[in-house]
């Protein structure tokens, strides 16, 4: 990838500091800013009305939804659900489905989520009535216990909720293979794959989930929730919704008035997508003159060659990482496991709190978070809970190996 090609999208990447706190949410792409903009001044409307600019307003909703339809490869645009953030949409959703659980259900969480995946279901069950299992995981490289998982699912839960990648130590899960045993055990399925859009491909379809949840400000975009739900499922379920709001999906779950400049926003960060795809993807320059390849496909390529290419910034970091003293890293370690990990890197400085450390980068114009980053589960299974947690340094595509390089040289001077 041209990296300089890349960085010239994205405005805040003028300015002089390292952007490593991008697992909180990425910097926004010109095309995302440029279409917000445009619907602030041209088409800044309430929805539904019969004149120019609410007519417009909706048609660029319907746009962004097929979109996110193609960026997730969900069968219709009516599948998508836009909402505040995957916080909301998820606690939204927990109300929803706990209206067909029973007393006695059981629901299935796991130690490795940020607690959005976590707390809207245990407090679902406690209204209901419902048994929460908890899955763990093992602390020496954060990979989920799949023999707990296994064992669960043997009680026949109503329903699972599982993360595609932890926001806490980039540990990818096995997502595919967990969901087909979920739903052999007759449950259905709930991904949160906030920190997994930003770096690889999804494919709903072929996951065969029933929900996925995502944020738009996490792969370059503004402040926008997605849900993707099987429709016959979002049909079939009681919302929780004003009167004179829709009947049916997707309408009947996005309660209030929208964000539409921020879905607009969203339209714009799909697009800028796109356009890695067509600038970076591995088939372009491949297709029979005059063909034009979907957008799907593109969207595909352009993950694709995200992917890749963040390979090679994760190795450089944990090389860097692993050659300053007193450093721990949690998490998959071995670079012939980055296969299944995202480049999210947490870690602790012996000597000092991760506050500390936070400070000294932040001191140094290195943007990263410290503490449990709402996943109290993980560092509580770690240990590290009382002691501050973690210091969390992530990449994407943007970064570059220079900024790995400082990095490193700030962290070996402290």
């Amino acid at each position: 990838m041209d990296v300089k090609l890349i960085r010239e999208q994205f405005a805040a990447l003028d300015k002089d500091c390292i952007y490593f706190d991008n697992p909180g949410g990425t910097q926004i792409s010109r095309r995302s800013l440029s279409r917000m903009r445009a619907y602030m001044v041209d088409s800044n409307a309430n929805h539904g009305g019969v004149f120019r600019t609410s007519q417009v307003s909706d048609g660029l909703v319907l746009q962004a939804r097929q979109a996110m339809a193609d960026f997730l490869n969900a069968a219709r645009p009516e599948e998508i659900v836009f909402g505040p953030n995957m916080t909301t949409l998820t606690f939204n959703m927990s109300r929803a489905l706990v209206r067909t659980f029973k007393p006695g259900d059981v629901l299935i969480v796991t130690q490795l989520d940020h607690d959005a995946n976590i707390a809207p279901w245990e407090q679902a069950a406690e209204d209901k009535g419902c048994q929460i299992l908890r899955v763990g995981f093992h602390p020496e490289d954060c990979t989920l216990d799949m023999e707990s998982f296994e064992a669960c699912l043997e009680r026949k839960p109503r329903l699972v909720a599982f993360g595609y990648a932890s926001n806490a130590v980039g540990t990818i899960n096995p997502v595919a293979a967990m969901t087909e045993k979920a739903n052999a055990a007759g449950a259905l399925v709930y991904i949160d794959a906030v920190q997994y859009a930003p770096h690889g491909p999804i494919d709903v379809q072929a996951l065969g989930c029933d929900f996925l949840v995502c944020s738009a400000y996490k792969f370059f975009g503004p402040h926008v929730g997605v849900l993707y739900g099987r429709y016959d499922l979002l049909d079939g379920l009681r919302a929780y919704k004003v009167r004179p709001a829709p009947a049916e999906p997707p309408g009947k779950f996005e309660t209030g008035t929208g964000n539409f400049e921020g879905v607009a926003g969203l339209l714009g960060a799909v697009e800028y997508l796109e356009w890695v795809g067509s600038s970076f993807g591995k088939t372009q320059g491949e297709l029979p003159a005059g063909a034009t390849p979907d957008r799907r496909s593109v969207l595909k390529e352009a993950m694709g060659a995200i992917r890749s290419h963040e390979r090679g910034l994760s190795q450089e970091l944990i090389k860097t990482l692993q050659r300053i003293n007193g450093l721990k890293v949690y998490g998959i370690t071995d670079p012939e496991g980055f296969d299944q990990r995202v480049p999210t890197f947490s870690f602790t400085l012996e000597g000092y709190a991760p506050r500390e450390v936070a400070t000294h980068l932040a001191n140094n114009d290195i943007y990263a978070w410290d503490g449990n980053y709402y996943a109290p589960a993980v560092t509580e299974r770690l240990g590290l809970e009382d002691r501050g947690g973690m210091v969390r340094v992530g990449l994407v595509h943007y970064n570059t190996m220079e900024e790995i390089a400082w990095l490193g040289e700030v962290l070996a001077g402290i």
